[in-house]
C-alpha cells in the first residue's frame, strides 16, 4: 500500500506541477512583451458580463457532467463526493503528464481505491475512452462541414504549407482516431480475443517488436473490459452517450464564451470557432509538454487571433487559467485529501464492506 502510495504521488511533485506553469505562463509573458497592443488591459473592463457569466456556467456543468458520466458508467458505486474526487484528480493528472499520455493513466488508479476491483475500473475508463473518440468521430465532420472550408484562419504568418500540414494532420488525426474506436468498439462488444491476437500479431513485426508487450498488455486489459461491461441495458448506453456529447460540447464551446465576452460574433463565427476548436484541440493531442503548456498558447493565435487581433494574448491567459490553471489549484487542494482518506484503514474497511454488500 505504502509503494503504490508513493508510486501514485510521483506524479504530482511540486516540480512536475511548477514546470507547466512556468512554460505556459513564460510564454504568455513572452507574447505580451512582443505586442505592444496586449499590454492594454483597459479592454478587460470592456467584457460583457454576461459571457463571462456564461463561461463559468459552462465550465461548472461540464465538470458536473463529467461527475454524472463516471457516477453513472460505474453504475452508481461512486457516490456524489467521491465522483468529484475522482473528477478532479483526473482532471489534475491531465494537466501535470504530457497530453499524449493524459490522465487516464491515472483514473484505473483511482477508481480502484474509490473500492471498485481493477477489472472493472480499467473497463470504465476504457469505456470513457471509447466514447470520447466516437464523439470526435461524429461531431468533427458535421462541424467542419458547417464550417464550410474556413477552419484555417488566413493570418499573418500562415502560409499555404503550414495550412496544408495542419489539414493533413487533421485527416491523418481523424482517421487514427477513427480506426481506434472501431477496434476498441470490436474489441469491447464483438470479439476482444481475436483484437488482442491481431494486436499481437501486428505487433510482432520487425520494427514494431519493441511495443510487443504494450499490446499484449493492452489485449488483455481489452478482453478484461469486455468481460467487465457485458449485460447493461439500452438505457445505460444512452445516457453515457448523452452525457458525453454534454461534456465534450461544453469543453469545446469554452473558446467561443470567451471570445464571445470581447468581441461580437454572430451564429457562423460560433460555428466556425467550435470548428477550429477541432484542428486546436489535434494540434493538442500531440503535444509533449504537460498539459500542452506552451504549445496550447503559442497555437492558439492561429486559429482564434483573426477575432481577437492584439488582444490575443489576454484571452489566451484568460483561457488556459479556467481549463488549466483553475484545476492545478483544484488538484492540489484535492490530492491530499483524497490520499489521506484512500489510504486510511477507515476507507479500507469500508471498501471491504461494500464489496460483500455487492456480492
Amino acid at each position: 500500500m505504502d509503494l503504490n502510495k508513493k508510486s501514485f504521488l510521483r506524479h504530482f511533485t511540486p516540480a512536475k506541477i511548477a514546470i507547466p506553469v512556468a512554460i505556459g505562463l513564460g510564454v504568455v509573458a513572452y507574447m505580451i512583451y512582443r505586442d505592444p497592443a496586449a499590454q492594454d488591459f483597459s479592454r478587460l473592463l470592456d467584457a460583457k458580463l454576461h459571457w463571462i457569466f456564461i463561461t463559468f456556467a459552462v465550465l461548472v456543468v461540464r465538470d458536473f457532467g463529467y461527475m454524472y458520466r463516471i457516477r453513472h458508467i460505474t453504475g452508481r458505486f461512486l457516490s456524489w463526493k467521491q465522483s468529484v474526487d475522482v473528477i478532479m484528480l483526473w482532471e489534475f493528472a491531465s494537466c501535470v503528464m504530457p497530453s499524449v499520455v493524459g490522465g487516464s493513466t491515472i483514473a484505473t488508479f483511482l477508481l480502484h481505491k474509490e473500492g471498485i476491483k481493477l477489472g472493472k475500473s480499467l473497463a470504465y475508463v476504457i469505456v470513457t475512452a471509447m466514447l470520447d473518440n466516437w464523439y470526435f468521430v461524429i461531431v468533427a465532420p458535421i462541424i467542419l462541414y458547417f464550417a464550410k472550408g474556413q477552419i484555417f484562419p488566413d493570418v499573418e504568418g500562415l502560409n499555404f504549407s503550414v495550412s496544408s500540414g495542419l489539414e493533413y494532420a487533421l485527416l491523418i488525426s481523424y482517421l487514427l482516431i477513427t480506426a481506434y474506436a472501431i477496434i476498441m468498439t470490436y474489441a469491447l462488444f464483438v470479439n476482444p480475443n481475436g483484437v488482442k491476437r491481431l494486436l499481437i500479431r501486428i505487433f510482432s513485426i520487425g520494427f514494431l517488436k519493441r511495443w510487443r508487450t504494450g499490446a499484449f498488455r493492452h489485449g488483455n486489459e481489452l478482453v478484461w473490459a469486455s468481460h467487465e461491461i457485458k449485460g447493461h441495458s439500452y438505457g445505460y448506453w444512452v445516457k453515457a452517450i448523452l452525457s458525453t456529447a454534454f461534456v465534450w460540447t461544453a469543453r469545446y464551446y469554452l473558446i467561443n464564451c470567451l471570445i464571445a465576452a470581447f468581441t461580437d460574433i454572430d451564429f457562423h463565427d460560433h460555428l466556425l470557432l467550435f470548428a477550429r476548436n477541432f484542428v486546436y484541440k489535434v494540434v493538442l493531442m500531440v503535444a509533449v509538454t504537460p498539459g500542452g503548456a506552451g504549445i496550447a498558447e503559442v497555437a492558439f493565435p492561429t486559429f482564434f487571433g483573426s477575432y481577437l487581433g492584439g488582444f490575443t494574448a489576454i484571452i489566451v491567459l484568460l483561457y488556459r487559467i479556467v481549463t488549466y490553471y483553475l484545476y492545478l489549484i483544484l488538484g492540489s487542494f484535492f490530492l491530499p485529501r483524497w490520499v489521506k482518506r484512500v489510504f486510511s484503514e477507515e476507507h479500507e474497511t469500508a471498501v471491504a464492506q461494500k464489496a460483500v454488500e455487492i456480492r
